[in-house]
Order: structure tokens, then sequence, then C-alpha cells
């Protein structure tokens, strides 16, 4: 997804600030770029959505309000500024953790796959 942006990011830069005139034809590849990007981010989002279900997170997260573990956005906003956070929470999703947000411990989730984690956590924070 990020390499697929980077791509759209190129072919912007080349069609459109080297100084040419936008016709038709660069409308169109924008439009196709842009619309290809958006349809692969919802398609990603779904796939994690999914997955959460399917590995059970969803009895214990939701994505906007605690539940018996922290809502997915205030996992976010803890982690927005760490450089580290995919690594360390996919850690926690397939080992478990305690004392971070309170007395309840996150049990460990040996059903998920380090894949599998990071696509999680990646979804969870929005990156």
């Amino acid at each position: 997804m990020v390499a697929f942006f980077l791509y759209c990011v190129i072919i912007f830069k080349i069609i459109f600030l080297k100084g040419k005139v936008m016709n038709k034809l660069n409308k169109s590849l924008l439009s196709f770029f842009v619309l290809s990007s958006i349809g692969l981010s919802a398609q990603a989002a779904t796939d994690a959505s999914e997955l959460a279900k399917s590995k059970n997170c969803l009895a214990c997260h939701a994505v906007d309000k605690k539940l018996v573990g922290p809502s997915y956005n205030e996992v976010k906003a803890k982690y927005a500024k760490d450089p580290k956070a995919v690594d360390k929470l996919a850690e926690k999703v397939m080992k478990g953790g305690s004392g971070v947000w309170g007395a309840i411990p996150m049990p460990a989730n040996p059903q998920v796959s380090q894949e599998e984690a990071k696509k999680l956590v990646t979804w969870i924070l929005g990156k």
C-alpha cells in the first residue's frame, strides 16, 4: 500500500510539477491513481477488520469505546508518535502484556501470526 502511494506521488510529480499543461489524459491518470489508492485503502481496512473479527480481538476491544481493553482510538492516540509502535504492539498482540492500560492483562494470542499481528496493529494505528 505504501509503495503504491509513493508510486502515485512520483507519477503526480512527473505529470504536474514538470510544468506540463494538465490535459484530459493527465486528469484521467490522476483520477485513476487517486481512486485506485482509495480503493486499496478501503480493501486493506476491510481485510484488517475481518481479521480482527476472526481472531476474536473484538471480544475485548472496540474502535471507539473501552470494553475489557482500550479502544483502538485510545491505542492509536497513545502510540501516534512512537516509530517502533507497530513492532512493539505486534509483540503484545501475540505474547500478551500487562500494566499499560490498567490491572487487567491482555492474554497471549498464539493463534495470531507475526504477519497478522503487524497487519492488525498497522490498521489500528492508521499507518
